[in-house]
């Protein structure tokens, strides 16, 4: 799976998740750093994409609410991690950075979901108020 050939959509990003975070790095069945690298580029890629998406959220929702901080903090972590320069190839290496990119997009994942919680209860909340405001 590489990111040159085609667009990855976020079940097949949960699926590469999941197999990379299954990786003991300890252990002898890592992948070849070739292939690792892959997951590397595939996972920068979509983290990517997952950070503009939830930057464009945070816009929805106060700043100062715990969703938007959390998002903040998450968007923080984000780009320092996916603007890294490739790491050395070596099984371990590989597959520690494709672990932590896991981790990172795990994270986006979250992050969005409670934005997306967030901006749909303030629209709920003001869409009460003003009906509550209106004449009947």
């Amino acid at each position: 799976m590489n990111t040159t050939t085609r667009a990855l959509n976020q079940a097949e990003i949960l699926v590469l998740i999941d197999a990379v975070l299954g990786w003991d790095l300890n252990g002898p069945g890592l992948p070849e750093p070739e292939i690792a690298l892959g997951m590397v580029e595939d996972l920068t890629a979509y983290g990517r994409i997952a950070a503009g998406t939830l930057c464009t959220l945070c816009l929805s929702i106060p700043a100062h609410s715990a969703a938007g901080h959390g998002a903040q903090a998450t968007l923080s972590e984000a780009s320092r991690r996916l603007y890294l320069p490739p790491p050395h190839v070596t099984r371990r290496a590989v597959a520690h950075r494709a672990q932590n990119l896991a981790r990172l997009c795990r994270a986006l994942f979250r992050a969005t979901a409670q934005v997306e919680e967030q901006a749909r209860i303030a629209r709920h909340t003001s869409q009460h108020v003003a009906q509550e405001g209106t004449p009947g």
